[in-house]
């Protein structure tokens, strides 16, 4: 009887130290992945900036290009104008709402 609680007792703890090992194992593994998921984010929010410029640049070339008398963009170009009338008679009658 004393033999059998003394092999169950070192099962458990040879189960016990098994357990530490694994529950070390996945904080260093938790670990790294946080470290990697924290890369990735900076790396995406990189990209995303940069995608976002390029599209900036790729709508100031087709401006450009309809400026030029690029016919393809002439319709960019009005629409453009049009919303800079929009926007400045906008502007005129908040002045005179205000009474400027």
């Amino acid at each position: 009887m004393l033999q059998d609680l003394e092999n169950n007792f070192s099962e458990l703890e040879k189960k016990i130290l098994q357990l530490q090992k694994n529950y070390k194992n996945l904080t260093e593994k938790f670990s790294e992945l946080s470290m990697e998921h924290e890369d990735l984010k900076k790396r995406y929010d990189e990209e995303r900036k940069k995608s976002q410029v390029l599209a900036e640049e790729q709508k100031n070339i087709k401006l450009y290009s309809a400026i030029s008398g690029n016919p393809e963009h002439n319709r960019l170009m009005k629409n453009h104008i049009n919303r800079l009338v929009k926007e400045i008679d906008f502007c005129i009658a908040q002045l005179q709402n205000s009474g400027l």
